[in-house]
């Protein structure tokens, strides 16, 4: 399966959905369709949905963390999948104090989940997005981070 499908997926609903209207994603869900029709594969438009699905249950039990500064080993696996580049990005979103440790093992879980070994940094800035998103906690960050994503600190004017 080509996995870029699946970040276009979910970019795609990202952008031009509403919460509301991400959350009906049964297999008898107009959204489904509305993709399919849109020209996405069934199996990425599938992926994809799992790929929500995994994110909502991380948000719910997001497991036990310090929420203190903790240095990120990786596993080999993470290692191979996610480029110097990429962990170094996470890294920085870290010292930008974006990323706390809970959302950014939540950031690579949902990374691996995408099961691409060509993982980017759009790739984490997109998926930071969308784990910062409608978390009320996080809101500053999600706008620091969508300003960086979008670029908008270079088009203001001094």
């Amino acid at each position: 399966m080509n996995e870029d499908n699946v970040l276009d997926v979910l970019l795609y609903l990202f952008e031009n959905y509403l919460e509301e209207e991400i959350e009906d994603r049964g297999p008898e869900s107009p959204l489904r369709d509305e993709l399919e029709a849109a020209g996405f594969p069934e199996p990425a438009v599938l992926h994809a949905f799992d790929w929500l699905a995994g994110l909502e249950d991380q948000r719910r039990d997001p497991g036990v963390l310090p929420n203190t500064t903790v240095l990120r080993v990786y596993a080999a696996e993470e290692i191979r999948r996610l480029p110097a580049d990429c962990r170094g990005f996470i890294m920085y979103l870290e010292q930008l104090a974006i990323l706390p440790p809970t959302q950014r093992e939540l950031v690579i879980e949902r990374l691996m989940a995408l099961d691409d070994d060509a993982v980017t940094v759009d790739h984490v800035k997109w998926t930071v997005l969308m784990v910062l998103f409608d978390q009320p906690e996080f809101e500053d960050a999600y706008a620091r981070m969508e300003d960086m994503v979008f670029d908008l600190q270079g088009e203001l004017l001094h």
